[in-house]
């Protein structure tokens, strides 16, 4: 199990994002309630900040054992975080904090440039890929942590029933759920919802620029945003282009690097011809013996390779 940073209040997590350095990812989490131990629990999974072109994005869990699951909407509120005030989405989280005889939590900020390194890497892997391994993850996490999880509702990213399937083979035990609009739908998917979004807008309002540059206001993060528009604009290193803060791998971001930024020649590398005129050894080459020159008056010997001979490994025909 990845470390978790145990937390129980907003102060907490504004202690655990100052510390990060926002250049790996962040897993924050409550402490596990004993009932969830044992009652067979459901567990919810949304995320917040897929679109913005800044700062990172985070993927939630909330999860209470089924008898308590009704408790989320008609004591708590719990729903699509995206239709609740900021304040609202603090109170209702304040409450979660609570709730800790029943109600646990888990959210990984992914950091921009995670994103950017794996969306931009010679072999691409996507932003939905990105995100379905950070879903699995949490969900591994709250079970390696001992909460009996039986049943688990999903925001689809993607269709919906090949993302099941997804989640399905990999989790056979469990009844799964993955739907659109999920944080509507079900109250456990808004507590999860809500987990996240509180902590995306705290890790944008916390956010450190290691690049020592001082920026009052960057909007909300969206492409579409004037203010955020700005920022990009005025906060380009003409060699090492934006801060951390900004997903390099959007195409905002990469339209304003083409304007602005200088431009890096080098020789271009054909993969088809270089691969047509490599030609690749196989591994078990390299552990051939060589046989040394026949004598007609002796029996022929083998040289063992060096490999071997520095390692002391002797031939071993039964255990």
């Amino acid at each position: 199990m990845e470390q978790v940073h145990t937390v129980s209040n907003l102060p907490e997590i504004e202690r655990c994002i100052v510390s990060n350095d926002n250049s790996s990812n962040l897993l924050i989490g409550s402490v596990i309630p004993e009932i969830c131990k044992g009652q067979p629990c459901v567990l919810g999974i949304d995320e917040a900040g897929r679109g913005p072109v800044l700062g990172p994005m985070v993927y939630g869990t909330a999860y209470c054992p089924v008898d308590n699951n009704e408790e989320l909407l008609k004591k708590l509120g719990c729903a699509d975080s995206k239709a609740l005030t900021e304040k609202k989405r603090d109170d209702i989280l304040e409450s979660i904090f609570k709730e800790t005889n029943w109600l646990g939590w888990m959210v990984e900020i992914i950091s921009p440039n995670v994103i950017c390194n794996s969306m931009l890497r010679r072999q691409k892997y996507s932003l939905n890929e990105v995100s379905h391994d950070s879903a699995i993850g949490l969900i591994r996490n709250v079970i390696d942590a001992g909460v009996n999880v039986r049943e688990v509702f999903v925001d689809t990213v993607g269709p919906p029933e090949s993302y099941k399937r997804k989640l399905s083979e990999i989790f056979p035990e469990l009844k799964i759920t993955v739907a659109s609009k999920a944080d509507a739908l079900f109250p456990i998917v808004g507590a999860a919802s809500i987990c996240a979004k509180v902590s995306r807008d705290l890790a944008l309002k916390l956010w450190k620029f290691m690049e020592g540059i001082e920026v009052e206001a960057w909007g909300s993060g969206y492409p579409g945003d004037p203010v955020t528009k700005k920022f990009l604009s005025e906060n380009i290193d003409p060699v090492f282009g934006f801060p951390q803060l900004v997903r390099f791998s959007w195409s905002t971001a990469s339209k304003i690097l083409k304007e602005k930024a200088v431009l890096v020649e080098g020789d271009e590398i054909d993969d088809d011809e270089e691969d047509e005129n490599k030609t690749t050894r196989a591994i078990t080459s390299f552990f051939k013996p060589k046989a040394e020159p026949m004598d007609t008056q002796t029996t022929p010997t083998v040289d063992r390779h060096i490999f071997f001979k520095e390692r002391c490994l002797q031939v071993c025909n039964s255990l």
